[in-house]
């Protein structure tokens, strides 16, 4: 049997890999410290479960529009609107089988074969698989620590070509933590507009923010890349809802059209009466979001402190989302070998920096508990001190 070509071209998710393996060990009674999934720890809002569940006890189980319950479009475009700024309507909003899926769907419908598409690096490892899938051109931009893991204008402005159709832009970050600043976004925009290609914002982190950090949608800055953006975004990271596989592209219409029909032939519709309970979660109290990242804000404080005390570790402090992503280059070892080593020497589950264009991080993710942090800083500490 001989596969499709492009299934060659595309690399198996390594932190699905590792938190498989480590899930595997748990299961056969390893005690295992996994920092390996972003997933948050919390059980999802109650309120936000009722909702669902009266949605089935209402009998919300058949098909639905493809593009998702009007009456979840209608409450994502308020929540665009006065939460970010965006005057997007209903029909600017599709609603998708979880973030990832919103951004498949955009690559399918935007990126024809030979188009190039601008990822700065480190990055969400599934942005370069998605743009080879469909045939286009990751270009891999990439940054370090002396510019807090972020794309500069200049860089942006040099990597665009006639062949550049989308620049992706992913703030709160994954794998870093890291958050543009206003002004950082503003420059970023201007460049876009120059050379009018297309943004894709991916705000999935959005509100999960430290110290003062301020969360600004690319296309609230004016009519000019408002016209040129598109936001990816979902409810899996800020309330808790990973397995329920809700999420969102908002932008232009005929984008949203064209992923529209798209979904039409894939998923069709997300789960009916899942949608109710998204409705529930934007529509309720907020509380919850405000209580889980005040419980992460204290993880991610323990975590930088401890990985900071262990000498040959460096990382800088994230601003916002759950991960850090520590320098490993003074152990000697390459992240794949890091990871593969602490997981079977001490059994601590992280995922290497590979997967996210870089061989010298590591990631961490501390949506985790408390006691699991100090255990799993003990036991890496043991680990780094043997290599150094």
């Amino acid at each position: 049997m001989k596969l499709a070509a492009r299934v060659s071209k595309v690399t198996p998710s390594l932190t699905l890999a590792i938190a498989a393996k480590a899930k595997a060990l748990k299961a056969d009674g390893i005690d295992v410290c996994s920092f390996s999934a972003g997933e948050p720890d919390f059980d999802t809002p109650a309120h936000i479960k009722a909702a669902a569940a009266k949605a089935l006890d209402e009998g919300k189980t058949k098909y639905g529009p493809a593009a998702g319950e009007p009456k979840l479009r209608d409450a994502i475009a308020r929540k665009l609107k006065t939460d970010n700024g965006l005057d997007y309507k209903s029909e600017n909003v599709i609603v998708t089988n979880g973030g990832k899926h919103s951004l498949y769907n955009l690559m399918v419908a935007l990126i024809d074969p030979g188009d190039e598409v601008i990822i700065p690096a480190p990055y969400w490892l599934s942005y370069p698989e998605m743009v080879t899938l469909v045939g286009g051109i990751p270009v891999i931009v990439t940054t370090d620590a002396t510019t807090g893991y972020k794309i500069t204008p200049e860089q942006l402005r040099q990597s665009i070509t006639p062949k550049t159709k989308l620049f992706v832009l992913n703030s709160p970050s994954n794998p870093t933590g890291m958050v543009y600043t206003p002004d950082e976004i503003k420059a970023l925009a201007q460049v876009v507009i120059d050379a009018d290609i297309l943004v894709v914002s991916d705000e999935i982190y959005e509100k999960i923010l430290y110290d003062g950090a301020e969360h600004i949608s690319i296309g609230s800055l004016g009519k000019e890349i408002f016209e040129r953006t598109l936001i990816s975004n979902g409810f899996a990271k800020a309330y808790s809802m990973t397995g329920w596989r809700l999420g969102y592209l908002a932008g232009p219409v005929e984008i949203i059209k064209a992923a529209s029909t798209i979904q039409g032939h894939s998923t069709s519709n997300v789960c009916t009466f899942a949608q109710y309970g998204a409705i529930a979660a934007l529509e309720g109290s907020q509380d919850c979001v405000e209580e889980m990242r005040q419980a992460f804000a204290k993880r991610r404080q323990v975590m930088l402190d401890r990985l900071n005390a262990i000498p040959g570790l460096s990382t800088t402090k994230p601003d916002g989302a759950f991960y850090l992503f520590p320098d490993i280059s003074k152990t000697g070892l390459k992240s794949l070998e890091f990871c593969d080593a602490l997981l079977e020497e001490h059994q601590v589950a992280v995922i290497p920096g590979i997967a996210f264009g870089t061989d010298y991080n590591i990631r961490l993710s501390y949506a985790t508990d408390m006691a699991t942090i100090e255990k799993g800083m003990d036991r890496l500490e043991k680990f780094v001190k043997s290599r150094i």
